[in-house]
C-alpha cells in the first residue's frame, strides 16, 4: 500500500466505504461506474467508463487487497472502493517464457490449474485464484501440453465459494 495511502487513513480513519463504483472485468480492465451508470444496468452488461490513465492504474494496482470477508478492494486515501468483479479477482497475463504476471503488474507462482463449463482456464497462484486472458489462451496450452498444468474440472459459479472472494460485495449488515 502507498505511504500516501497509510498516511491518509490514520489521519481519517473512519472514511465510509464505497460499493458499486468501480469494477473489474474479465479482460483485467477496470472500469468507474458512476450512479447514472450504476441506474442503466448491472456489470458487466453497463460496464461504465474504462480507466485508461496510465497513473491512476498503478495506483489502483499498488493499492487493490481483500479483506477478511473475500471482498475485493481498492484503499482510495482514507476510502475503500469495492470492486465487482466480472469473474475473479485476478487476470492473468501469461508471459513468453513460462511467467504469470497479473493485471496489476505482480509477478505469481501458479499452484494449481481449473478448466470450467465453458472452456475458461483459471491459475490459483500464491496471490489467488484468476482467469487466463483470452489472448493468452495459446500460451496456456502450450502450458498444459508441456504438462506444467493439469486443469481440474470446476463449476464457473462455485469458484467464489470454493476460494473464497466475493464477486459482487456488499456492505456488511
Amino acid at each position: 500500500m502507498d505511504a500516501i495511502v497509510e498516511a491518509a487513513l490514520k489521519k481519517w480513519p473512519n472514511v465510509p466505504h464505497c460499493y458499486g463504483w468501480l469494477a473489474l472485468d474479465a479482460r483485467g480492465d477496470w472500469y468507474m461506474r458512476d450512479e447514472r451508470i450504476q441506474r442503466a444496468g448491472r456489470f458487466p452488461r453497463v460496464k461504465g467508463s474504462r480507466v485508461e490513465h496510465d497513473k491512476l492504474l498503478a495506483f489502483i494496482g499498488r493499492n487493490y487487497a481483500s479483506d477478511e470477508r473475500g471482498a475485493w478492494f481498492f484503499q482510495n486515501g482514507p476510502q475503500r472502493v469495492y470492486v465487482e468483479l466480472e469473474n475473479t479477482p485476478w487476470v492473468w497475463r501469461l508471459q513468453p517464457g513460462g511467467g504469470v504476471r497479473s493485471h496489476t503488474g505482480q509477478e505469481a507462482q501458479v499452484e494449481s490449474a481449473w478448466l470450467d463449463e465453458a472452456g475458461r482456464l483459471y491459475l490459483r497462484t500464491d496471490l489467488g485464484l484468476g482467469l487466463v486472458h483470452t489472448a493468452d489462451m495459446a500460451l496456456a496450452a502450450e502450458a498444459v501440453e508441456a504438462g506444467h498444468w493439469t486443469p481440474q474440472d470446476c463449476i464457473a459459479a462455485k469458484l467464489p465459494a470454493l476460494f473464497g472472494y466475493q464477486r459482487r460485495p456488499m456492505p456488511a449488515q
